[in-house]
């Protein structure tokens, strides 16, 4: 069997598209006993042009995830969007916080103290705040960034007592494990939904309810786990040709 190769997706198949999966998080969330409106879809746009962009805000996509800053910044930049809320999901580096206010509403990726510090001075001086996931490798995967399971309480209890008055966590982030099982996954979803439960409770947290899992091959299974934000690509922004034989 030999699959073709992947293509970009028009304007109109990106409509299709977000419709399609809207449609499978609203029979994920009913299969769960949740709501739709209780799962936020972020359209990863990472390395998409800006004509991408524009077809899924034509087709009132309003999130999008973003994981580098230069490439975020050109299409922020140049949309100037008032409705668009912008996440950023990848590895952010300290010396880059700079450049989030003003373009960013979410942040994924926390996973230090360092980086808490740089951001909340940086949105300090803008005068703005940003919401904050900590990202957490649940699965322990040595290509993963993110802060180990252990030493979650630590971290989140050294930023509470900094006052970080610009930054609001919000919740736990992960990336699944690549190659790993069906299994595998649920079992790190469900493990980060309960260490958002535990946090939450621990540390007195009541704003502390989002998790950010799932992505364009397991969303669906993130969805039953409890999943608030899941992080589509290739679903919305590819048009696949058929297999062949």
């Amino acid at each position: 069997m030999v699959t073709t190769p992947t293509i970009p997706a028009s304007p109109a198949i990106i409509t299709d598209n977000i419709l399609r999966v809207r449609a499978q998080i609203s029979e994920a969330a009913a299969r769960s006993g949740r709501l739709a409106r209780d799962i936020r879809l972020i359209a990863v746009s990472k390395t998409q042009p800006l004509a991408a962009v524009q077809a899924a805000l034509s087709a009132n996509q309003e999130d999008f995830g973003e994981n580098t800053i230069q490439d975020a910044r050109n299409k922020i930049d140049h949309l100037q969007n008032k409705t668009a809320v912008w996440h950023f999901i990848g590895h952010l580096q300290n010396n880059k916080a700079k450049y989030l206010p003003g373009r960013f509403q979410w942040l994924h990726t926390l996973d230090s103290l360092e980086l808490a510090k740089k951001i909340n001075q940086s949105m300090s001086s803008a005068n703005q705040s940003l919401s904050t996931l900590i990202q957490v490798n649940v699965s322990n995967d040595p290509d993963k960034y993110g802060v180990d399971k252990n030493d979650l309480p630590e971290l989140i209890e050294t930023i509470l007592n900094e006052d970080l008055k610009q930054i609001q966590i919000k919740g736990l982030m992960t990336i699944g494990k690549l190659g790993a099982s069906q299994s595998e996954q649920k079992t790190a979803f469900d493990l980060l939904r309960e260490l958002r439960n535990k946090m939450a409770e621990s540390f007195e947290l009541p704003l502390f309810t989002e998790l950010s899992m799932g992505m364009s091959g397991d969303y669906l299974l993130a969805i039953e786990s409890g999943s608030t934000m899941v992080r589509v690509g290739s679903s919305i922004f590819v048009a696949r040709n058929k297999r062949t034989n």
